[in-house]
């Protein structure tokens, strides 16, 4: 190699050095003015070379290596507020959905309740009338066994629909044993007016009693 390109190879050497320690120096200054790193004594000449303040001592925060690690926490309590609202408003709309279903099922127990009443009734009712033809049909028995003059002389004390099932039950009851009815000539035994009354309310086909 030819003795003067040494000393170009050389001086880009030194520059290429130069260069890198100048980079060097450089990120130490921007660390150092960061707060990444304290070398504020050591670089306090370059900062005055380069015309830059040098960070004082207590500058910055003594916490300031732990900011990271604070806005990490900070987020991770602001996502922990964000579940628990989440949470909270779960709760509520499941509480408000519970309130929904009691009163759902105490309708239904008042439905239930009252559709009891009503075949309590019902059953009360058909008993009644169960328990009244029963005791028309034997009425009309006893009547139909006894002198007609005194059968009459009871059916006067009736009311006229009571004597209109007594006398329907005796004719029904002649009908199956093949026999007479002795119903017309019981109303020609009771008074006029009250047979005409009660034969034209027969007429009329008044709601039998079954």
């Amino acid at each position: 190699m030819p003795a003067f390109g040494k000393p170009r190879v050389l001086g880009r050497i030194l520059v290429m050095v130069a260069v890198i320690l100048a980079m060097i120096l450089g990120g130490l200054v921007w660390f150092d003015f960061l707060g990444l790193l304290d070398l504020k004594d050591a670089l306090a000449p370059a900062y005055r070379l380069i015309g830059l303040p040098a960070r004082k001592p207590g500058a910055l925060p003594a916490d300031s290596l732990t900011l990271l690690e604070d806005e990490r926490t900070a987020k991770l309590y602001e996502a922990l507020d964000a579940v628990r609202e989440e949470l909270d408003a779960r709760s509520g709309a499941l509480n408000e959905r519970e309130a929904e279903i009691s009163r759902i099922a105490q309708e239904l127990e008042e439905q239930r309740k009252a559709l009891e009443d009503r075949e309590k009734s019902f059953n009360q009712t058909v008993q009644s009338i169960e328990n009244r033809k029963a005791n028309v049909d034997q009425n009309a028995r006893y009547l139909s066994g006894m002198p007609p003059k005194n059968a009459v002389e009871i059916l006067k004390s009736m009311d006229d629909q009571m004597v209109i099932d007594v006398l329907r039950a005796v004719e029904r009851q002649a009908q199956e044993a093949g026999q007479d009815s002795v119903v017309a000539y019981w109303l020609s035994l009771m008074p006029p007016d009250r047979s005409a009354a009660i034969q034209r309310k027969m007429a009329s086909k008044p709601e039998p009693l079954d």
